[in-house]
């Protein structure tokens, strides 16, 4: 009894230390760039990048952009560059009409966006989303207007530097922006029971390309398992003096049923479990000189970011905003090293 005390004590002892919020601060440009930085006494201006990712709506295009310009002025910054507000940027190419707000209208594809949270094949989604793109993309807009559309002439660089006395203009393209399935096969990031299953169907039946088909694979192959237990003869309820089971004369072969079909149900859950998002983004980058507009430094990415294990974070917006810290850094590190 007495010890029974302690641990209540103990327990809400420990309730009322948890009471509170847990912070989780980030700064991503740790530290002022030293007086020797490759950028320092330099300005960049970052453009917006065209968007030939085809993932979304304008919307959606917008926030990608968005977070690849945040990643490139954090980036920039921990090098010593200068820049303008990216806001300054944005609304001096309105004026000057080098690109042109567009307005987008989501009431007409929401429907098809919650059809996004069901439980379509991956094939189907694809479909929906390209769909919805489309919808978004093409009601009445022109295509000079479309996000993937910057072309701008050597004097309309100049005049940007210019505006804002940069050394160089920054452009680029988002060229892949989706997340996929991880084809790896690694029993931390999948599971126990997916790699076991899910290797064993692979390896029998080969890839389908139809969900209900790999769900098949996956259930006939827990059956094959779950027969297998049942057909042990030194399981206690397969002894000499049992000779019926569920009604049926042979009590091993019933015993086989049984666990034939409580393996199918487990491989059609390995089925439905064990999936690992990845996260896929390609940008392609250009450096120009502001005053005489050539390009002076290209190069392209591509990033895949996947959770290291099951415990790691899955969610879309961390592995995106990792792929895209990770490409901008690779990106901006490279061109300091060799374009300056």
């Amino acid at each position: 009894m007495e010890r029974l005390k302690y641990l209540v004590v103990g327990i809400l002892a420990l309730t009322l230390a948890g009471c509170g919020q847990t912070i989780v601060e980030t700064l991503n440009v740790p530290q002022a760039p030293g007086f020797d930085a490759p950028g320092k006494g330099r300005t960049v201006v970052i453009l917006p990048f065209a968007d030939y990712s085809n993932a979304g709506n304008f919307d959606s295009a917008y926030r990608r952009n968005m977070a690849v310009a945040e990643a490139l002025t954090d980036r920039f910054s921990a090098n010593g560059f200068s820049m303008p507000v990216q806001e300054d940027v944005f609304q001096y190419l309105v004026d000057e009409g080098v690109i042109n707000i567009v307005p987008y209208e989501e009431t007409q594809s929401v429907s098809l966006v919650n059809e996004l949270s069901n439980e379509w094949s991956d094939t189907m989604k694809a479909e929906i989303s390209r769909y919805i793109s489309g919808q978004n993309t093409t009601n009445g807009v022109n295509a000079s207007n479309s996000p993937g559309t910057h072309a701008l002439t050597t004097n309309t660089v100049a005049k940007i530097g210019r505006s804002f006395k940069a050394d160089y203009i920054v452009r680029g393209r988002i060229l892949e922006y989706k997340s996929r399935q991880d084809p790896t096969w690694e029993p931390w990031k999948k599971g126990i029971l997916p790699f076991i299953n899910g290797g064993t169907s692979r390896i029998m039946f080969g890839f389908a390309s139809s969900d209900l088909y790999d769900q098949w694979n996956q259930q006939i192959t827990g059956a094959v398992y779950g027969a297998s237990i049942g057909h042990e003869s030194d399981w206690p309820w397969n002894d000499d003096d049992s000779d019926t089971i569920f009604g049926m004369s042979d009590g091993e072969n019933a015993n086989a049923i049984l666990w034939g079909s409580i393996g199918s149900e487990i491989g059609k859950q390995a089925y439905r479990s064990g999936d690992v998002q990845q996260a896929v983004v390609q940008l392609r980058m250009w450096i120009q000189e502001a005053t005489t507009g050539n390009v002076v430094w290209t190069n392209r990415v591509d990033v895949k970011v996947t959770p290291e294990s099951i415990f790691a974070d899955n969610q879309y917006d961390s592995l995106f905003n990792k792929a895209i810290e990770k490409g901008v850094t690779t990106l901006v590190d490279n061109f300091v090293t060799t374009g300056l």
